[in-house]
């Protein structure tokens, strides 16, 4: 074969490659949103396998399924029926003390010095009653924003209802067809995928569970606190505790903030400073002690993998795709670990791999 025209087909070769690759990624891109519901509904499948297999055993798994993905509708639904109704009276209660709380923090700067003198010069506190007294004429408005974003609700309606079908799908036969698959593999290979296949649905199970647990720990410590210091919103504002305390990280500290906004107007500053005192403590207590006890059967990531994962898992998929970061990266790093251990054995050849791990394992061993 002539050089040149060697030549030309790594070419042209070159230039189909990528164009495929082009072509694959706008392909992904255009269903990058059910591609998303795909991934979520993976990892929602994955964390509610535990609780089913653990009542197939006193039942049938299809009423399992049922038990279980019922008990996670209602769970939303009871929580809304309880606070949604609390929340929309204190919200007009704050439309209507909206004026008092203005002159309350009026009566507050005039007392400081400094205050006083930066609100002279910037007039903040007459701004600040101006829209106060603005408030409660603007409760009639709510309707219509109601109305403007009832479109995106019924989406985010349309959305969660897809992915819990396709999660249930996934739980029903998710094991069928993860047999299947084994089946075309050679002996070695399945044995190995199907190995890291049970590490990774343990983490994300052990993962997800533990997320829960330590968020309701939050909520209702939260709830107590917010309670013995008189704040009108504490069912709401645990609620939002247990929310962002799933996200990993910052969501702890974004919480926080957000109901120290709130503590501003109640019993000003003393439950302010409680309330500061406390999330400072708490945070503390969560990370060392309560984090380690309930995450320590999860896979282990490095703090820096957690916030790269975090990062790209907001940008790619919002919210949701922060809450999935972490077991997603644990995820991969088992898969990267049973490849390397793949690769170690094809190399070195499975006995002297052994022997050498054997051998660094004693002289680790303390002497």
């Amino acid at each position: 074969m002539p050089a040149g025209e060697s030549t030309s087909r790594l070419i042209l070769r070159a230039v189909l490659i990528v164009v495929a690759v082009v072509l694959v990624l706008y392909v992904v891109y255009l269903l990058r949103r059910p591609l998303s519901w795909l991934v979520i509904a993976v990892f929602v499948a994955i964390a509610v396998s535990g609780p089913v297999n653990v009542l197939s055993r006193h039942m049938r798994r299809g009423l399992a399924i049922a038990v279980v993905y019922v008990t996670l509708l209602l769970i939303p639904v009871g929580l809304g029926a309880l606070i949604i109704p609390s929340l929309v009276n204190q919200g007009e209660d704050l439309a209507n003390n909206a004026p008092e709380y203005a002159q309350d923090v009026t009566d507050f700067v005039n007392e400081n010095e400094t205050l006083r003198n930066l609100n002279d010069d910037y007039d903040i506190t007459t701004k600040l009653q101006d829209e106060a007294e603005k408030l409660p004429s603007k409760i009639g408005d709510a309707a219509g924003i109601l109305r403007d974003i009832g479109i995106g609700f019924v989406n985010s309606v349309f959305a969660g209802l897809t992915i819990l079908i396709l999660s249930i799908f996934m739980v029903s036969g998710g094991r069928r067809w993860i047999e299947r698959f084994l089946e075309t593999r050679n002996p070695e290979h399945k044995e190995r995928i199907g190995r890291a296949l049970d590490h990774i649905g343990n983490a994300v199970g052990n993962y997800v569970a533990g997320a829960l647990l330590q968020a309701t720990i939050a909520g209702i410590t939260s709830f107590i606190v917010l309670t013995i210091l008189g704040v009108p919103f504490a069912g709401p504002l645990a609620l939002v505790v247990f929310f962002f305390d799933l996200i990993p990280l910052v969501g702890a500290t974004l919480a926080a903030v957000l109901v120290a906004v709130v503590t501003l107007f109640v019993n000003f500053p003393v439950a302010l400073i409680v309330w500061v005192i406390y999330a400072i403590a708490y945070q503390q207590v969560e990370n060392y002690v309560i984090q380690p006890q309930i995450q320590r059967r999860a896979v282990a990531v490095e703090p820096f993998v957690v916030l790269v994962a975090v990062l790209f898992g907001s940008t790619l998929f919002g919210i949701i795709g922060a809450l999935l970061a972490i077991p997603a990266a644990a995820s991969i790093q088992i898969a990267i670990r049973e490849w390397m251990a793949y690769r170690r054995e094809v190399v070195v050849g499975p006995d002297d791999s052994a022997a050498a791990v054997g051998s660094s394992r004693g002289a680790e061993a303390p002497t």
